[in-house]
């Protein structure tokens, strides 16, 4: 396949992912809402109206932005979800990971845009939930390629972005006054849930 020169991302590869948004530039992620508890039910131990504890926006910046290794939920098209690691990066409040959209979590997307990033930690946990599109923007797409390849010595084949509609975040040690929700007001382009 013939790569594009600048970014070293193979163009025929984006292909795959025809029904994903084919916007030459991602929406702006808009600024955190406010965060708030959760709905967990009154068996987890959490006070939907305690305010005390709440997590900053920051907490969840700064987990995915160090991070080496995110964990994406898709679905397949009959149904049945699918979990796998990928590299990415957290850069101006959205996620951007790699994968060819010949795979089964780029095909996956190409049918539906829905998924999931929960980060490797069970201890300061967050998770994402929104929809992906295919990275079209190229001064943006070299600059994010040359960021990822500096951060894991490899260039990706495909390159997507990840619009969030909901973040959840929380410490293990304090779950019941850490927990925290934040709700992103829905655009055109993600998903109905």
């Amino acid at each position: 396949m013939d790569g594009d020169k600048e970014t070293g991302v193979e163009q025929k590869s984006w292909e795959a992912g025809a029904a994903l948004s084919q916007r030459k530039q991602p929406p702006k992620q808009p600024n955190p809402p406010k965060g708030h508890r959760p709905h967990f039910t009154k068996g987890y131990g959490v006070d939907r109206k305690a305010t005390e504890g709440i997590l900053p926006w920051s907490f969840v910046t700064e987990r995915m932005a160090s991070s080496r290794n995110y964990w994406v939920a898709t679905t397949r098209p009959d149904g049945r979800p699918h979990a796998a690691p990928v590299w990415g990066l957290w850069f101006e409040d959205r996620f951007y990971f790699g994968t060819d959209p010949r795979s089964v979590k780029g095909r996956n997307l190409g049918k539906n845009p829905s998924m999931m990033v929960h980060l490797e930690s069970g201890d300061e946990v967050v998770i994402l939930e929104g929809a992906a599109g295919l990275l079209d923007d190229p001064p943006l797409l070299r600059r994010l390629v040359d960021e990822y390849d500096a951060k894991y010595k490899v260039r990706p084949a495909g390159f997507y972005y990840m619009d969030v509609s909901k973040a959840f975040a929380w410490r293990e040690k304090d779950f019941t006054t850490s927990a925290t929700r934040w709700v992103f007001k829905e655009t055109k382009r993600r998903s109905s849930r």
